[in-house]
């Protein structure tokens, strides 16, 4: 049973109809040919932006001169919904973009004379869903309008070239709850390019952002907050005062990566920390999956996959949480790697010392751009992940249809591994 897009509060995915469901579609791709795309840097000055935005039965515009791949890093993205007591993660999602103009008879990847604009019809402002900006300067020491994140962008906006040959928004401050109330931690965002101010390709991407962080399975403690029970816990366990002060942002004494926050000298990263603390504790929250516990979560279920339809977990991956824990992994760094399961004659995976979401192959496309991203690799179990592929090649999964990217069916041989532009 796949999942619409927009679903009423709560959001609900019974674990075994999904997962039934999710094998009936499965491919593994057998393509004849495709030569790589090769990297388009004749375009002139970048020509003003269009933020107005489509909306979510826009479709995709596949039979044009451009084309453009939406993606997100990571398959979901975690926020808090109260930042009154303390804050692990703030709003802030990263939506990503490649562009390949599809003119002559080779593709080539659009580097310039284009602009790439971003929105997420249905959710344009959070501020008035969650108390974030209210405590961002006691949190932060950081001044923010409504509805602008820590990166300075919105939830609509131009986005930025990287130098790995796609382009970014950072930091989106999206929320799960949708404009009209309703839940959906799957919302579909558009990507539009346009030259000389006519839109002239489109796409959407799902812009995943959940706060299902179930502390409450285990800090219940009656008559006070969850928030606050989890401090006094931490006061009671490590000597902090912790309770007395109020917001803590946790990441201000344990480091971490994700938001490239140094932590203090001495403390364990917050990855460690979490892991760590916790580990030995999981049995008592009786879940199938205990990871749900605290990453999003029963009703979330971000993995949601080919791994998930396959029926793995988590730890599958990620071994266990005793090894996230380990003193010697570099958390966001130290990643499952997909080259560790897979393998094919003269096919790369990663590139050395490169995770996926940044890994590129054939003709430089970025690895996320056609298979998806972690934890949300085509085909998954909910509708909203597989509106690209549809709308490109008519089935859900890997991109693995030529003429998505080429105007005719290749003769060459087609490869799985990096190079041919760029």
């Amino acid at each position: 049973m796949s999942r619409a897009p927009q679903l009423p509060l709560p959001t609900f995915r019974p674990l075994a109809i999904a997962r039934t469901a999710a094998v009936l579609v499965l491919f593994i791709p057998t393509i004849a040919g495709c030569p790589a795309p090769a990297t388009d840097n004749n375009g002139g000055n970048n020509n003003g932006g269009n933020n107005n935005g489509g909306n979510n039965g826009g479709g995709t515009v596949t039979e044009g001169t451009y084309l453009v791949l939406g993606y997100n890093e990571f398959g979901m993205h975690c926020m808090n919904q109260d930042f009154s007591e303390f804050m692990i993660l703030p709003p802030y999602n990263n939506l990503r973009a490649q562009v390949i103009n599809r003119q002559g008879e080779d593709p080539r990847i659009a580097t310039t004379g284009v602009t790439i604009s971003y929105t997420v019809p249905g959710n344009t402002h959070s501020a008035d869903k969650t108390n974030f900006w209210t405590y961002a300067k006691a949190l932060l020491n950081v001044t923010l309008q409504p509805n602008v994140g820590l990166a300075g962008n919105g939830l609509s906006g131009t986005m930025a070239l990287t130098g790995e040959n796609d382009w970014v928004a950072t930091g989106i401050p999206i929320t799960p709850i949708m404009d009209s109330g309703q839940e959906n931690t799957y919302p579909l965002g558009t990507i539009s390019v346009t030259v000389g101010g006519t839109t002239v390709a489109q796409t959407q991407a799902v812009v995943p952002v959940s706060w299902e962080i179930n502390c409450d399975l285990c800090h219940s403690t009656p008559g006070i907050s969850v928030a606050t029970d989890i401090l006094r816990k931490h006061d009671q366990r490590h000597g902090t005062t912790l309770e007395n002060s109020k917001p803590v942002f946790c990441a201000g004494c344990h480091a971490d990566a994700a938001l490239s926050a140094a932590g203090q000298p001495g403390r364990e990263t917050l990855s460690r920390a979490m892991h760590g603390s916790h580990a030995s504790r999981m049995s008592a929250v009786n879940l199938a999956v205990a990871c749900y516990a605290c990453h999003p979560g029963i009703r979330t279920q971000c993995l949601r996959d080919v791994h998930f339809s396959a029926s793995m977990t988590c730890t599958d991956c990620h071994t266990s949480m005793e090894a996230v824990a380990d003193p010697s992994r570099q958390p966001w760094v130290d990643e499952p790697r997909c080259g560790s399961c897979h393998s094919r004659s003269g096919s790369q995976y990663e590139q050395a010392g490169t995770l996926f979401r940044h890994s590129k192959g054939h003709g430089n496309v970025h690895c996320a751009a056609c298979h998806g991203a972690p934890h949300a690799i085509t085909p998954t179990v909910d509708a909203a992940d597989n509106v690209q592929a549809l709308a490109l090649q008519g089935h859900t999964g890997v991109l693995n249809t030529c003429t998505v990217c080429h105007t005719q069916q290749p003769d060459d041989a087609f490869f799985h591994h990096l190079g041919g532009g760029d």
